[in-house]
C-alpha cells in the first residue's frame, strides 16, 4: 500500500541528548544500532565504531562506501591515538599526465586514489578491538543482502547525486545504485547483494582479499581494462599510519585534530587567532562575535590552502602554523569593523559520514569515513558493490605546490575527526560532516560549548555560518535579522543557504558518571545508549 503522506518535514524539531554509560551517535539510525549491538554483546567503543562504519557503507551509500578513505582518533583509556587511513595516488600519476586539465577531474579513474577505509577497520580492530573481526560485519552484510529501508534525507541526496553519473558513462553505477535508473524513494527497500559478498570476503580474510587477494586483482584488472592507472603494487603497498595529533590550548581545554594531509589545522589556526581577542563579553550570536569567527576562519582556510598537503612534500612543519607569534601576526590582519578579502577560492560542496562512540570502561572513538563527493568517482567494479572515492580531485595542478598531483602521494583531505581533552583527560569526541564545512563546524561547536556555555545538543541545533570565497558567506535560517544587517554593513556579502550546506554534527561529551551523546537533526541519524 502506497503511503498517503509526504516525506517533507515542515516544522522545527527539538532533539534531546542521550545520557548513558555506553553511547553512540552517527548520521544513520541503522548504523547507530549496529554499533550499539556490538556494545551490548560486550564489545568496546572501537568494536562499535567499526561495525557502524561498515554498516554505513551499505545504508548511507550517498556519502561513503567500501572504497572510501578514513581517519580516526581513539582514547584508549590512557592516551590519544590518531590513525590516518587515507590512500595514495597510483605510482604512475604525475603533473604531465594531467596537463590537459585546468583542474583535477572529479569523476572517473583520474579522481581515484587507493581506498583506505578497509585498512582502518582492520588496523583499529587489531590494535583495540575485543570482538572477532567477522562479527563486526554481520549487520552490514544482512542489510546489503536482505535490504534496508532508505531513510528520507539519504533518499533526497540519492536523487540529487545520481545526476553526477550519466548512465552512458557510468553503466555499472546505475546497475548497482539505482532502481531502473532512478534513486530509491524514502521508505523503499534497497538491496546490494554484490556488496554483501564483498564484505564477506573482507571479513573472512581480515582485509587481505581487498589489498592483496581476489578483490584487489579484480579492481586492478578493471582499472587497466577501462582506462585506469592502478597496479597491484598500489594496493599491496597501502598501509594506514598512526600519527601524532596536532593540538592547541583554548580556555583551559585542548583541542586535537588530525595533522596533514588533512585540513584539521584550519580549526586550530582559527582558534589560535581568536585567542588574541576578548569574546567572553560578547553574545554568541552577535555580529561582533560572528565577524571575528568569520575572519579568523578565512585566514585559517587561506593558510591550509597554501601550505597543506602530504606532509612529506610540505615546505613548512604543520606546527609552524600554530606558533603563538605567527597566530598573533595573523590576528593583526583582522579589521574589527570591516570584512577583509583574504583571497579564498570557492570550494566544492560535498559530504561524508562521521560517528562517535564511548563505552563504560572509558574508551572513546572519533571516526570519519568518506567518498568525498556523493558516491565518489562513479567507478563501480562490476559485481562488487564497491563505490570508489574521488579523493584524487583533492590534489591541485600548481607546480611546486605541496599538494600538486604526484606519484604515490596522499591528497589534501577534508575529512577530520576531532577530540577535546582537559587536564590530559578525555572530555569530548566530535565531528561535523560536510567537506570544507568541517573545520568551520568544529570551530562553531568549540565556541558555542566552551566559549559561550551552550550544551552540546543546543550547539548542534543552533544555526550555522559558512565562509565561501572572497567576501561571501552563507548563513542558515535562524540568525537574527539585525545581526545579518550589521554583518552586511561590515562588508560581508551574506547569502542564505539550505540546511544541507551546513554539515551534520555528532558529539559525545564525558560527564562525571557517564556520557552525553547528541546528534544533528540535519541528518537521518540519532544518538543511542544504554
Amino acid at each position: 500500500m502506497k503511503e498517503s503522506f509526504g516525506w517533507t518535514f515542515h516544522y522545527c524539531s527539538k532533539r534531546m541528548p542521550i545520557l548513558a554509560s555506553n553511547v553512540m551517535a552517527t548520521s544513520q539510525p541503522l548504523a547507530c544500532q549496529a554499533g550499539l549491538e556490538m556494545l551490548k554483546k560486550g564489545g568496546n567503543a572501537v568494536d562499535a565504531a567499526i561495525a557502524a562504519a561498515i554498516t554505513l557503507t551499505v545504508v548511507e551509500p550517498v556519502n561513503n562506501g567500501i572504497g572510501s578513505d578514513a581517519f580516526a582518533i581513539v582514547w584508549d583509556g590512557k592516551k590519544l591515538h590518531g590513525l590516518n587511513a587515507s590512500g595514495r595516488s597510483p605510482a604512475t600519476w604525475n603533473l604531465e599526465l594531467f596537463s590537459k586539465y585546468k583542474r583535477m577531474p572529479i569523476v572517473g579513474w583520474e579522481s581515484v586514489t587507493t581506498p583506505g577505509a578497509v585498512s582502518a577497520w582492520v588496523e583499529l580492530s587489531n590494535k583495540f578491538g575485543s570482538l572477532e573481526f567477522e562479527e563486526l560485519f554481520q549487520p552490514a552484510i544482512k542489510y546489503a543482502r536482505s535490504g534496508f529501508l532508505v531513510s528520507p534525507i539519504t533518499a533526497e541526496a540519492w536523487k540529487l547525486l545520481i545526476k553526477m553519473y550519466p548512465r552512458k558513462k557510468f553503466p555499472e553505477f546505475h546497475a548497482t545504485f539505482t532502481i531502473n535508473g532512478k534513486a530509491p524513494l524514502p521508505g523503499s527497500l534497497f538491496k546490494n547483494p554484490s556488496q554483501a559478498n564483498t564484505l564477506e570476503l573482507i571479513a573472512n580474510s581480515e582485509g587481505e582479499e581487498f589489498y592483496k587477494g581476489k578483490i584487489a586483482k579484480k579492481i586492478v584488472k578493471y582499472s587497466q581494462d577501462t582506462g585506469g592507472y592502478f597496479s597491484i603494487e598500489d594496493f599491496e603497498n597501502h598501509s594506514p599510519e598512526w600519527v601524532e595529533l596536532l593540538s592547541i590550548n583554548y580556555k583551559g581545554i585542548t583541542i586535537h585534530e588530525m595533522p596533514p594531509n588533512t585540513q584539521g589545522s584550519a580549526t586550530l589556526i582559527a582558534l589560535g587567532i581568536l585567542k588574541n581577542f576578548d569574546l567572553q563579553n560578547l553574545d554568541v550570536n552577535s555580529p561582533e562575535s560572528m565577524h571575528l569567527q568569520l575572519e579568523a576562519m578565512k585566514l585559517a582556510i587561506a593558510d591550509t590552502a597554501q601550505h597543506v598537503g602530504d606532509p612529506v612534500h610540505m615546505k613548512i612543519a604543520p606546527e609552524a602554523l600554530l606558533n603563538d607569534k605567527y597566530l598573533e601576526s595573523r590576528a593583526s590582519l583582522i579589521n574589527l569593523q570591516e570584512a577583509s578579502d583574504f583571497k579564498l577560492t570557492a570550494s566544492n560542496l560535498d559530504d561524508t559520514v562521521y560517528l562517535t562512540t564511548a563505552d563504560e570502561n572509558g574508551m572513546m572513538v572519533s571516526y570519519i569515513q568518506s567518498n568525498y563527493m556523493g558516491f565518489g568517482s562513479g567507478i563501480i567494479v562490476p559485481n562488487t558493490g564497491i563505490s570508489f572515492q574521488n579523493r584524487g580531485c583533492g590534489f591541485n595542478l600548481i607546480e611546486n605546490h605541496p599538494n600538486v598531483i604526484g606519484p604515490s602521494k596522499r591528497p589534501f583531505h577534508t575529512i577530520i575527526p576531532a577530540f577535546v581533552t582537559k587536564n590530559n583527560e578525555p572530555l569530548m569526541s566530535f565531528g561535523v560532516m560536510g567537506g570544507p564545512m568541517q573545520p568551520q563546524g568544529h570551530l562553531q561547536m568549540i565556541m558555542r560549548i566552551f566559549e559561550f556555555g551552550e550544551n552540546p545538543q543546543a550547539a548542534i541545533d543552533a544555526p550555522r555560518w559558512r565562509v565561501m570565497d572572497g567576501l561571501n558567506i552563507k548563513v542558515e535560517k535562524g540568525f537574527d535579522e539585525n545581526t545579518m544587517s550589521k554583518l552586511k554593513k561590515m562588508g560581508h556579502i551574506v547569502k542564505s543557504g539550505p540546511y544541507v550546506e551546513f554539515g551534520g554534527a555528532q558529539i559525545i561529551y564525558k560527564l562525571d558518571d557517564g556520557y552525553l551523546a547528541a546528534s544533528d537533526p540535519r541528518k537521518d541519524g540519532q544518538a543511542v545508549g544504554f
